[in-house]
């Protein structure tokens, strides 16, 4: 016949009745422990029994971690040590022996007086009290607590609806997020960058917060800037702590605005369209000639490209090359999605440009202008001057004329073939030509303390003009000509006074 299988319980009542009769032997067995009675009734006193040198510590140690307990019993003698699970009086082991099945529990002896109580990968059911033991009569015996803590866990729900994070602009959301852990941790949301939770009534009043506390987070009005990274973070003092991303969708229609409505450039050119388009979810984005009419796609001449700045705003950008005139007019920039569609116009004109010069421009040179010098006036008394110096020459003409009548009638001069004096004076009238060719200086009476010398002027003759002495008062002679000649006519003239004299 089969039996049928022994339960945990019964194991447990046969396991503590087997110690306990372990026990009971044991403490009968042992020598020198006690005194039996003697049959006189004479007791003797008892020995100094065992004696505990330390207490158990209490134990806070996250899941799966190992741990040990320690007991340290002096002057044990023949006495055991057992340790005991409180909570449910099961005992684990006994001195060095293991009476648990467990595989996870053992314990150790150092040989002296220190036993050990192991725990390997603790778990949750191993939270409890814990009893080091030792069978005196009465027993003796100390407790420690082991306390297994469990990081948070967030929860994945199966059934939750992708969905849930997505509104069009103006509807609620509602974000759900469950945890567990021991103990019991506090479920707070963040938004993702460090932006601000907007929380809005139907009043349309909103308030900021950094963080909203509870495992639920409702948002209503939503708005577009409300779109983004939502973090749930679970906590609970054991590390680490765990969090989880809610991405919050917000759809409506495009708006549309270009930056600068009216662009000027010059023809040869290259030029920049731009428009920022406001959409969710991504749009189809175009550029259009002729109100709309025609479709302008990436070419040699245009050249389109978009970047997209956030979740739902977008830089769209039209390059046109090698402006030409018939390059100039309006242009459009459209943005279309499943709610809508807008666009904008924006006029490109040509900038004319002033012509570039073909000349080498002259540096301007600074220069200061001469003064004049100005011409000095002759005094009025001049005037008088030149008659008083045409008189000297009239009256010393005449008397030249009479000394040449003298000499013409061949005292002490020989003539030439030709009637003139060779080396000497040639006739009157040339006389009168070289007084008036020299310069003639007059002395002038005094003025203001001092004496003035005026110049007569006479014509100084060009170089390539010969030498020549017409009969004319007025022509020029040579400076050093004038000079000798005028010497021979004064000293001609001084002769002729000394032959007067004498």
């Amino acid at each position: 016949m089969k039996t049928a299988p022994m339960t945990q319980t019964q194991f447990c009542v046969r396991t503590l009745a087997s110690v306990t009769l372990l026990l009971l032997t044991g403490l009968l067995c042992t020598e020198g422990s006690h005194s039996l009675p003697n049959i006189q009734g004479q007791s003797e006193p008892d020995e100094v029994g065992p004696h505990f040198l330390a207490q158990l510590t209490n134990i806070t140690v996250p899941q799966g971690r190992d741990i040990s307990f320690t007991c340290v019993v002096d002057n044990l003698g023949q006495y055991r040590v057992a340790w005991i699970k409180s909570d449910s009086k099961a005992i684990l082991g006994i001195h060095t022996h293991m009476v648990s099945l467990n595989p996870r529990l053992s314990v150790t002896h150092n040989g002296h007086n220190t036993w050990k109580l192991h725990i390997s990968h603790v778990q949750l059911n191993d939270s409890g009290s814990y009893m080091c033991q030792v069978n005196t009569d009465p027993m003796k015996s100390l407790s420690g607590y082991l306390d297994v803590v469990v990081p948070p866990d967030i929860l994945y729900h199966p059934d939750e609806n992708i969905d849930e994070g997505v509104s069009t602009e103006g509807g609620s959301i509602a974000l759900q997020c469950s945890a567990t852990g021991v103990p019991e941790p506090m479920v707070q949301w963040r938004r993702e960058g460090g932006k601000d939770i907007i929380i809005r009534s139907e009043s349309r009043d909103k308030q900021a917060f950094k963080s909203v506390e509870g495992e639920r987070l409702t948002l209503t009005n939503v708005h577009r800037s409300d779109m983004g990274g939502y973090l749930c973070i679970a906590s609970n003092g054991v590390p680490p702590s765990v969090s989880k991303r809610f991405d919050v969708h917000v759809n409506f229609p495009p708006t549309i605005k270009a930056v600068n409505q009216l662009v000027g450039a010059p023809v040869e050119r290259e030029v920049i369209l731009e428009c920022i388009v406001e959409v969710y979810p991504k749009p189809l984005n175009g550029w259009y000639r002729n109100e709309g009419n025609v479709k302008l796609h990436s070419s040699n001449k245009y050249n389109i490209s978009e970047a997209m700045i956030n979740l739902y705003t977008w830089h769209l950008n039209l390059t046109i090359r090698h402006l030409t005139k018939a390059d100039f007019g309006a242009y459009s920039c459209s943005s279309v999605n499943a709610l809508g569609k807008s666009e904008t116009r924006i006029r490109l004109q040509e900038l004319r440009l002033p012509p570039k010069s073909t000349t080498t421009p002259t540096p301007h040179v600074y220069t200061t202008a001469k003064p004049r010098r100005k011409q000095q006036q002759q005094p009025s008394h001049n005037k008088g001057l030149n008659e008083v110096v045409r008189a000297k020459e009239t009256h010393f003409s005449n008397q030249m004329q009479q000394e040449n009548d003298v000499f013409g009638s061949g005292i002490g001069v020989p003539q030439s073939a030709n009637g003139g004096g060779a080396g000497g004076i040639v006739a009157s009238g040339n006389v009168n030509g070289m007084i008036n060719g020299a310069e003639v200086h007059t002395q002038l009476p005094a003025r203001n303390g001092y004496e003035k010398t005026y110049k007569s002027p006479g014509a100084v003759p060009s170089p390539s003009t010969p030498w020549m002495f017409p009969s004319a008062g007025s022509q020029l002679l040579g400076t050093a000509t004038i000079t000798t000649n005028a010497l021979v006519a004064l000293f001609c003239i001084l002769s002729m006074y000394l032959v007067k004299l004498i």
